[in-house]
């Protein structure tokens, strides 16, 4: 989980970018194909929102130098995103709801879905992000290197309150969703409540595996 703190070099120029950003560009690619194929207007405003998050990504990436393994969890839980809305499931799978789209899959039928999984994932990962720039700022504030930091049980609950903050204005993002287009998948109350207790629990799983990984 170590983060340099050196000076922007030239992001093109950093090592594993580029197979980085090739692996974003052709899942974003092959899904906007997938989607225009369908007609499906729900995509184009997650296809808006993952351009905005990826240019926060790289925003914030400039400034901390994000770990590759930050960079890469992103990617996955991006990819995970897009699959979750269009890949379609068998007909003997069980689902929640009437969309068959892995987003609805049951992979415990009533006790866990695929939408829980990636909500812990990519939130957990999102808490290791929140982590690396506390870390960051902390380092340039007392002239420490970033690796010299430990995360203390303060500095690892703001990173998971950071966490759940994030996972609750997706929340947010996902309820404008049902405002604009009434045909969604989104689900209703319960599921809300699912996707913020999933988040607790990726917040809190990333906070102890850091903790861990300091010791």
């Amino acid at each position: 989980m170590a983060s340099s703190q050196q000076p922007d070099a030239g992001l093109l120029r950093q090592p594993g970018i580029v197979a980085l950003l090739a692996f974003n560009a052709a899942y974003l690619i092959l899904a906007t194909i997938v989607a225009a194929s369908r007609k499906n207007g729900e995509f184009a405003f997650y296809l808006v929102v993952m351009v905005l998050l990826a240019a926060a990504v790289i925003a914030v990436h400039r400034r901390v130098n994000l770990s590759q393994g930050v960079l890469w969890g992103l990617s996955i839980w991006g990819l995970a995103h897009m699959a979750g809305g269009l890949v379609a499931v068998p007909e003997s799978w069980p689902i929640n709801g009437e969309v068959r789209v892995l987003f609805s899959w049951w992979i415990i039928p009533n006790t866990l879905k695929y939408d829980q999984i990636v909500h812990a994932f990519g939130f957990g990962v999102t808490t290791w992000l929140c982590w690396q720039g506390l870390r960051s700022i902390l380092a340039a504030h007392t002239h420490e290197s970033a690796e010299k930091i430990r995360p203390t049980l303060g500095m690892l609950t703001l990173a998971a309150a950071a966490g759940m903050g994030f996972g609750a204005m997706n929340e947010v993002v996902e309820f404008a969703a049902t405002l604009m287009m009434p045909e969604t998948n989104v689900g209703g109350y319960i599921n809300t409540g699912w996707d913020l207790v999933s988040n607790l629990i990726g917040c809190v799983l990333a906070a102890i595996l850091i903790r861990l990984r300091s010791l």
